[in-house]
């Protein structure tokens, strides 16, 4: 989380998605108050972010510059534009031009956090203690890159999310092809097969479910599919998504895909560094 607000980080971002940004909306009588300017907006929807605090304490932090209920007018028109999901394209593109995404091995899991809030897509999950909550399901490489993700309710089985988050994997997969799928015991039903039959996947690697009558089958390692888990934990220290306050899939799919950006800056940041090259050369 704290990497997040270092200077070289924010300002990749914000230089990213500050190409994307709709011009601002035409007051129909041709005057309107002065508009509070984009980047300081997006400076206050990026601290709620990280810190999870709540709308009104990140206008006190911003010492009153900006209203919460501008704060949440921008991210509103943003989220309509579809901003943040262009820029989680664009950031998959320049990660695979700079470095490239590997699609050899591919892990797909599902993760559910709270959502105290309620709202659409949310639901009481186990181990949340009849609290509500949702459950992002998503597909990384072989680098915890996010390659695809969709959202539910938190207590949705992670086997019913599988086909339609392969689905946004292949969307973002250049070479439209997984090499290995690795997933979990939750997926190893014996329809398996027939639900990933017409998918361009080669091998599939997965722990099979207890059958009655087996007895006590020891669990195994994480294995290869620990680089899925590493992801989900990447996302929850961005806090707004550990404990989620937003009420509508929109805004927490627009959170999440903010979140996988970011990811992928710390990775190009971390290769560009280490290749002596300035971060200047993410376009």
């Amino acid at each position: 989380m704290m990497r997040a607000l270092e200077p070289a980080i924010y300002d990749t971002l914000f230089r990213l998605i500050a190409e994307r940004l709709p011009s601002p909306p035409v007051h129909p009588k041709g005057g309107c108050r002065h508009r509070v300017p984009d980047e300081i907006c997006f400076k206050g929807l990026f601290w709620r972010f990280v810190t999870g605090a709540a709308w009104e304490t990140i206008e006190v932090q911003m010492d009153r510059v900006v209203s919460d209920t501008t704060l949440r007018a921008r991210r509103d028109e943003w989220v309509r534009a579809g901003v943040f999901e262009q820029l989680m394209d664009h950031a998959l593109v320049e990660y695979d031009r700079l470095v490239g995404l590997d699609s050899d091995h591919v892990v797909i899991d599902g993760s559910a956090q709270l959502a105290p809030g309620g709202g659409s897509h949310t639901g009481k999950y186990p181990g949340s203690k009849g609290r509500l909550g949702f459950k992002w399901s998503c597909g990384v490489d072989t680098a915890g890159i996010g390659l695809g993700f969709v959202l539910d309710t938190g207590g949705r089985n992670d086997y019913r999310l599988l086909q339609p988050t392969l689905d946004a994997v292949l969307a973002n997969t250049p070479s439209g092809r997984i090499g290995t799928l690795h997933l979990d015991r939750g997926y190893g039903y014996p329809s398996l097969p027939d639900r990933l039959n017409g998918y361009p996947i080669d091998n599939v690697a997965v722990v099979p479910r207890n059958q009655r009558g087996q007895g006590r089958v020891l669990l195994t390692g994480f294995g290869p599919r620990w680089v899925v888990e590493r992801t989900h934990a990447w996302l929850t220290n961005f806090r707004q998504l550990k404990i989620n306050w937003d009420r509508t899939t929109e805004h927490r799919h627009a959170a999440i895909c903010l979140g996988f950006t970011i990811i992928v800056i710390y990775k190009l940041a971390d290769h560009l560094t280490t290749n002596g090259l300035p971060l200047e050369s993410i376009r």
